[in-house]
């Protein structure tokens, strides 16, 4: 198996997308082209670009041509795939050591619109008020409608202490919203745990990082130094996901070893892999086994996993193994449905290009593309609204494959008008300065009125589990 990462390289199913987007680095040589060149099509090329050239009102660098013409081409595919200049190439690598100059807003792209995934916790958009679901209508004075993902992200990122101004269209507002935040530098720190009460801890992961597997196993062992543990809450809500050897090696703390925890399937023997829970698929070099000595328990304790429609990719790879292997119950509600591998191929000068190579199934053969994971038991808090941007509403999403032909089915172009109908009608009206203090109050995850934590621990305990905090808030009014 080993082999076999040496062959792949570092593959990550990573976030979603935006301000957080995996990071994966390729080892593979540069592969030459062996397929037919299309000379029609490339005479059609040169046609258009040599009337740009001589027509275009204004004369354009041949640079700019070429990269926006990659630009296009590696874009159509699916929301995941991307040319990665210098710069951007940099974002990737500094984004997955949990440490950069932001905002603290994962994002994605829904109908050419730049739309809010979610906040992360304790950031400045977190703490002014941004929300899920909020559409950036412009970055500063800069109208975001067609803008690339990767330029957004840049626009955002920036030098700590300096200001950003964002206009956010949100769909019960009939006015947009500014936000004038102050960049920081985002430390996001990917484990933190906790002793809920006597026997009962709590572990929450915001992101899989370089060292989340290191930071899981430390989160444990002082768990076990309170005393024994007779359930165990592991929260993955709202995480976008990261590095698939992490993803590997926390299934791996909770999981018999080598039990399966993900395959994937594509069309080249590099993108077929299938990775248990054994150190060879976890560890990024030849250092000490973090998962070495850890407290036997740990394998039996009873578990349950807490996800979301904000639970993606590798927070989905271990959804999917911990709930396979029967190993917890995952409780919550239906998780994003990004089931796609993306490789990091180097094409030299700093550029890279990010391509999605592979699908990964769970180990009982799943697909999670465009589904996401069904949680054991549904427990909705009221936080997933039904617009919430998933997958499947994702430009050029990769379809669900067909049951028994993975990796063999078509590209479909998932399109939703909500996104710009909500821009549409905010556009012109007037625009409301916002005061975080004026805002619902902010949402903390493990907090003692987390919803869908107690019914973890009524899980836990063998008591009744309530399905809707809406259901609950009903039953304390007055009659």
């Amino acid at each position: 198996m080993r082999n076999g990462w040496k062959k792949a390289g570092l593959i990550g199913l990573g976030a979603v997308l935006g301000l957080l987007l995996s990071l994966n680095f390729s080892a593979m040589a540069e592969k030459e082209a062996r397929l037919p060149i299309p000379y029609d099509d490339l005479q059609l090329f040169s046609a258009v670009f040599g009337r740009i050239k001589s027509d275009y009102v204004e004369a354009v660098p041949d640079d700019k041509l070429i990269r926006e013409a990659i630009n296009g081409m590696v874009h159509g595919l699916d929301p995941h795939s991307d040319f990665l200049d210098a710069e951007a190439f940099r974002e990737l690598q500094v984004s997955t050591q949990g440490r950069f100059g932001g905002l603290g807003i994962e994002v994605g792209v829904e109908d050419g619109i730049i739309k809010v995934i979610s906040p992360i916790e304790d950031t400045p958009a977190f703490r002014a008020g941004v929300k899920a679901g909020d559409l950036i209508v412009k970055i500063d004075d800069i109208a975001t409608r067609g803008m690339a993902l990767t330029d957004a992200v840049q626009k955002m990122r920036g030098k700590p202490g300096t200001q950003i101004v964002l206009t956010v269209a949100r769909k019960e507002l009939d006015t947009a919203l500014t936000f004038t935040l102050t960049r920081e530098e985002i430390v996001v720190q990917s484990v933190k745990s906790k002793m809920l009460e006597p026997g009962y801890g709590y572990i929450r992961i915001r992101q899989f990082q370089e060292r989340t597997g290191e930071d899981l196993a430390k989160a444990i062992k002082s768990l076990y130094k309170q005393g024994e543990l007779v359930g165990l809450v592991l929260d993955v809500r709202t995480d976008p996901g990261g590095l698939l050897p992490t993803a590997v090696g926390v299934s791996a703390a909770f999981l018999p070893r080598d039990a399966l925890v993900v395959y994937t399937d594509g069309r080249t023997p590099d993108a077929r892999m299938r990775l248990s829970a054994s150190k060879d698929n976890y560890l990024r070099s030849r250092g000490e086994d973090y998962l070495r000595d850890l407290p036997p328990a740990i394998k039996t304790v009873p578990m349950v996993v807490l996800v979301d429609g904000g639970t993606a990719s590798a927070s989905e790879i271990v959804a999917g193994a911990l709930q396979d292997h029967k190993r917890a119950i995952v409780m919550g509600t239906q998780t994003f449905g990004k089931g796609s591998v993306q490789t990091i191929l180097p094409l030299g000068h700093n550029t890279g290009l990010k391509l999605t190579t592979a699908r990964y199934y769970t180990p009982n053969g799943r697909s999670i593309q465009a589904k996401g994971i069904e949680p054991d038991v549904a427990v909705d808090d009221g936080r997933d609204s039904p617009n919430r941007l998933r997958e499947a509403n994702l430009d050029h999403h990769l379809q669900t494959p067909a049951a028994g032909t993975p990796g063999d089915a078509a590209l479909l172009k998932g399109k939703t008008a909500a996104a710009v109908q909500a821009v549409a009608k905010n556009e012109g009206k007037p625009v409301a300065k916002v005061d975080p203090d004026t805002l619902s109050p902010r949402f903390e995850f493990g907090a003692a009125d987390d919803f869908q934590l107690q019914q973890a621990m009524n899980q836990l305990k063998g008591q009744p589990v309530l399905a809707s905090s809406k259901a609950v808030a009903a039953q304390a009014k007055p009659q």
